[in-house]
């Protein structure tokens, strides 16, 4: 059965690479599996779109309009969206024909909370996909308003309810998701020689918050024991990474590369390039995911599996459900970290071989919003 779906997000006001290929990724799977799909966004707050070239904030979308509107067009998108602007002027689509869109379709995924118009109201089954669990729960961030707005709710903490998990819920129900990758937008290359094992990743997005009493924080709480992991194994390690002076310094001392994001995530292609280059993933995954034992796993971890790059990362409970052992190798401490990369790099073909695979079981578009769909109608 064929359904019209409008599906919003933040790629106009956040316009890089990595973040576009998330969202991106439920747009062309959706399409592909035969439906119907529209986009929309709303500024959301005054000067809220992130203009790369000026690295500024402002609220002219003008640099996330010619964006997206490029990307969503090679995918045969490029009718199909609609931005409305800080100045009430509507791009792509008029207001009234998304409207008219909200009043006629069967789903509306709000993807990671962070939009919300009263028309909506019209769509009959309203779903959210919360890519960031514990801080969506304790209301840290988000736009979509009260979770009693729609119908059914998802969370890639896929531990949620579940003996273990502290994960906050809100008061409500959650089901578990992941991240969807279309796979034949993933290849997989030979692998560069000497490449870097490497990952992208934020410092401390929005700092730590506090909720009935417990801490939440994010990445920079978990890096501690990592400065000179480098030290320690026998491969180049980089992060693409914006941090204060004072990390990029001791960053650099542990023997840390450090690349430049707004490079690195300048477009999904710079994006894909650098994941290609690299031999494999390390990293972190903030402090609320793993000291709640959330079972987050990161769409960019998603993305090096797919490329056929193994992924060394912090488990957040997710080796519960994700085949690990080979290809993923989940870690808890700078003990088992610096022993899964040293058996990584030993038996490397083997890892390679087993993280597309691990990619193709569990992360494969179109078994992932098959199941979202299913559970949303």
């Amino acid at each position: 059965m064929s359904y019209k779906i409008l599906c919003s997000g933040h790629l106009v006001r956040h316009p890089v690479g990595g973040h576009t290929w998330h969202h991106l990724q439920y747009l062309i799977g959706l399409k592909r599996m035969g439906h119907d799909v529209y986009f929309f966004e709303h500024f959301g707050w005054p000067d809220s779109c992130y203009d790369v070239d000026a690295n500024s904030m402002t609220s002219d979308p003008a640099y996330g309009i010619s964006y997206i509107s490029n990307i969503l067009k090679k995918f045969g998108l490029g009718d199909k969206w609609c931005y409305l602007a800080e100045n009430g002027r509507a791009y792509g689509l008029s207001r009234e024909e998304l409207s008219s869109i909200c009043k006629d379709c069967d789903i509306y995924f709000n993807l990671s909370n962070i939009n919300w118009i009263p028309e909506l109201e019209q769509c009959r089954n309203r779903v959210l996909v919360d890519t960031d669990p514990v801080f969506s729960q304790i209301g840290a961030f988000g736009m979509g308003g009260p979770f009693s707005r729609y119908h059914t709710l998802f969370t890639y903490g896929e531990n949620v309810h579940r003996a273990g998990c502290s994960m906050p819920t809100g008061g409500f129900h959650w089901l578990p998701t992941r991240q969807p990758v279309v796979l034949d937008l993933w290849e997989n290359k030979a692998v560069p020689h000497e490449a870097p094992i490497t990952s992208i990743m934020n410092w401390s997005a929005y700092g730590d918050h506090k909720h009935n009493d417990r801490v939440y924080g994010q990445k920079d709480r978990q890096f501690t024991p990592f400065f000179s992991l480098p030290k320690h194994v026998n491969r180049k390690m980089e992060l693409a990474v914006n941090a204060p002076k004072d990390i990029i310094s001791r960053l650099h001392r542990g023997g840390w590369s450090i690349a430049t994001p707004s490079v690195v995530s300048k477009t999904p292609w710079t994006y894909q390039e650098y994941i290609s280059n690299s031999a494999a993933e390390f990293c972190v995954a903030k402090h609320a995911y793993v000291t709640t034992g959330s079972g987050w796993f990161s769409d960019r971890s998603a993305a090096f599996l797919a490329s056929g790059r193994p992924v060394v990362i912090e488990d957040t409970g997710f080796s519960n459900f994700l085949s690990c052992g080979e290809g993923l190798l989940p870690y808890k401490s700078q003990a088992q970290a610096i022993k899964a990369i040293n058996n990584m790099l030993q038996n490397y073909s083997e890892h390679a071989k087993a993280a597309r695979e691990i990619a193709v079981e569990f992360f494969d578009a179109d078994k992932v919003l098959s199941d979202l769909l299913m559970q949303s109608i």
